[in-house]
């Protein structure tokens, strides 16, 4: 799949915003941490997105019913779902310098029901020619999602069958659908029910 960034400005995806808030204190101490230990791009983008995926639990898998959208919040709290974590690796790639930007698959349930929006981030690193998209949601027993700049490691490969999908659109903010879901839900329950089923 060739993916295609919405914003033909490179300087777009390396930003800051009201939810990929690179300069807020704690991104930058969270980010200068990591790249004490992983000075280079490459083991720097590694290391940050193992952070996010192993140090931030997915709300979901913790029971945690808070619900957070901006990056500070994201690290300050260690709690959120998919798109959530995706912003708060955004925001550490971004920070160094690392254009990232956001993009989606569509997913359903193992007979097709229940359509979901999955968010992932795509970083672009000197010297690469192409985007690698990666996800951050978090392992657990049945999902093995890994950094790699080659063949692709997400959470969940789509099933075109199944009307899955994966968008190739790479934005340099959170699709509105996206964050407007986060902003809206009080809690995780509430959010469980309005998250976006397609983009």
């Amino acid at each position: 799949m060739e993916l295609i960034q919405q914003n033909p400005d490179i300087e777009a995806y390396l930003a800051a915003s009201e939810a990929i808030d690179h300069e807020h204190p704690l991104v930058r101490e969270v980010s200068d941490r990591l790249a004490d230990d992983h000075p280079d791009a490459y083991s720097y983008a590694e290391a940050a997105y193992t952070f996010v995926r192993d140090a931030i639990p997915h709300s979901m898998d913790s029971g945690d019913l808070r619900v957070t959208w901006r990056a500070s919040d994201v690290l300050e709290q260690r709690n959120g779902i998919c798109y959530a974590k995706s912003l708060a690796y955004a925001a550490l790639l971004r920070a160094r310098g690392i254009p990232a930007a956001l993009c989606y698959q569509r997913l359903t349930e193992d007979d097709g029901s229940d359509p979901v929006v999955h968010g992932l981030v795509a970083v672009l690193l000197p010297g690469e020619r192409a985007w690698a998209r990666q996800d951050v949601r978090g392992n657990k027993p049945g999902i093995d999602a890994r950094f790699s700049l080659g063949e692709e490691r997400p959470a969940w490969t789509v099933r075109p069958e199944l009307g899955e999908v994966d968008y190739p659109e790479l934005y340099a903010e959170p699709h509105p659908a996206v964050l407007g879901a986060l902003k809206a839900a009080p809690d995780r329950p509430y959010l469980d029910r309005t998250l976006p089923a397609a983009l």
